[in-house]
């Protein structure tokens, strides 16, 4: 039975009034549908609209976004009847919004997250989950004040696949853990079309440190949340270099980034992220001393040490249906039935919303990674190992 039918049917709904709150003043109506705002209508947050309506218990009620042009775009994607918002701070006063996702340029993250918290909004907040360690502490201190939702949006949390290679690995499956080896690579520029040029700034705000945390932030981050989520530790320093060195246009943003973490135990974790070279493109590879498991976005592959086909048979993990072959230019396919995690991290959070259950990718995890964010462009910016003594405290 679900959590919520659970409750309905044992009369336990004071639990959420001792939480601060209760169950029917939770969500703006008397269903179990959460109606929905999204904050920022660009490639992701629009991207996202078509996602939300295929959801049953989203309701996408109103999209922001300080562009026109962009928010008509986003308005256009939804399949019912949306208000449109130019300030998120009227967005936000709209009482029938329960939660709402917001896909910002990063250093607006801690402030609209704050604003949203403050307004009594639940949050599915886009990575990384603020920019600065003032702007993660800011919105730390909002988030201890709320007892809403907060869910970052590192979606590989939700993803089953991710899930279960993530148990794999803890139960031991590549032994002992020796290295993890990340890669992000792209080619193509970065930059979006700009139709005057006072929006320079406003439209490819990843290119300017002021707004951006580079690759880092934008790419890198999913990464590195991920092995700390794997390594169940945070790094205790980290070493870079990275340059303007291909694309030559007045940006501020590293085009290729090379960050080294140290973890506890020895592991060392290597992040590279190019915009010059596409191959491979995303790749994630954990080392151990039975095994690698190498994870793309949606599928995972297991190479054990040692390995010689002719002798490898048997069932995998006891996952049903899987048989220990070998596939051709890969290792042995780990096969999981899943969602894609963009919309499995979304059904998730209209879950946590409904049934008052935790995230897994909640403030916590996302501000971890927001900090070893921080870390790496600062180690690249400055030129030196940065150490995560005491940046991490309040978050163990």
């Amino acid at each position: 039975m679900k959590r919520r039918s659970f409750l309905k049917s044992t009369g336990m709904g004071a639990f959420g009034f001792m939480a601060g709150f209760s169950p029917l003043t939770y969500l703006s109506g008397n269903n179990e549908k959460v109606n929905i705002g999204v904050i920022g209508t660009g490639d992701r947050g629009g991207g996202l609209i078509p996602v939300i309506d295929s959801i049953p218990n989203l309701n996408l009620i109103a999209c922001c976004d300080v562009l026109p042009f962009r928010l008509e775009h986003g308005i256009s994607r939804a399949s019912g009847k949306v208000k449109g918002y130019s300030d998120y701070r009227k967005l936000l006063d709209n009482k029938d919004i329960d939660a709402v996702l917001i896909a910002t340029p990063f250093s607006t993250h801690s402030q609209i997250g704050i604003s949203a918290l403050d307004a009594g909004k639940h949050v599915y907040g886009e990575k990384t989950t603020a920019k600065g360690y003032k702007g993660i502490k800011k919105l730390y201190e909002a988030r201890k004040q709320s007892p809403k939702v907060f869910q970052t949006g590192h979606q590989y949390h939700s993803s089953r696949l991710y899930t279960h290679v993530v148990d794999l690995i803890k139960k031991g499956k590549v032994g002992k853990i020796t290295a993890i080896d990340c890669q992000w690579n792209r080619h193509g520029n970065w930059r979006r079309p700009v139709p005057k040029p006072e929006l320079e700034r406003l439209i490819n705000w990843r290119m300017y440190r002021e707004y951006s945390g580079g690759l880092v932030a934008e790419l890198c981050s999913h990464q590195i949340d991920f092995t700390n989520w794997v390594l169940d530790a945070v790094p205790k320093r980290v070493m870079g270099t990275g340059g303007i060195n291909y694309w030559k246009d007045g940006r501020e943003t590293f085009d290729n980034i090379h960050l080294i973490y140290d973890y506890p135990d020895g592991v060392r974790a290597k992040f590279t992220c190019l915009t010059s070279n596409a191959l491979n493109d995303y790749q994630i590879k954990v080392m151990g001393d039975k095994g690698t498991i190498i994870l793309d976005y949606e599928k995972a592959w297991f190479y054990p040490e040692g390995y010689q086909e002719d002798k490898l048979k048997g069932d995998v993990d006891g996952v049903s249906g899987a048989t220990m072959q070998w596939e051709k230019g890969k290792g042995i396919p780990i096969e999981v039935n899943h969602t894609h995690s963009s919309k499995q991290a979304l059904m998730d959070f209209a879950d946590c919303i409904v049934d008052h259950t935790a995230p897994k990718s909640n403030f916590k995890t996302g501000a971890k990674t927001a900090i070893a964010v921080q870390m790496g462009l600062d180690a690249m910016y400055n030129q030196r190992i940065i150490s995560g003594d005491q940046k991490f405290d309040e978050f163990i």
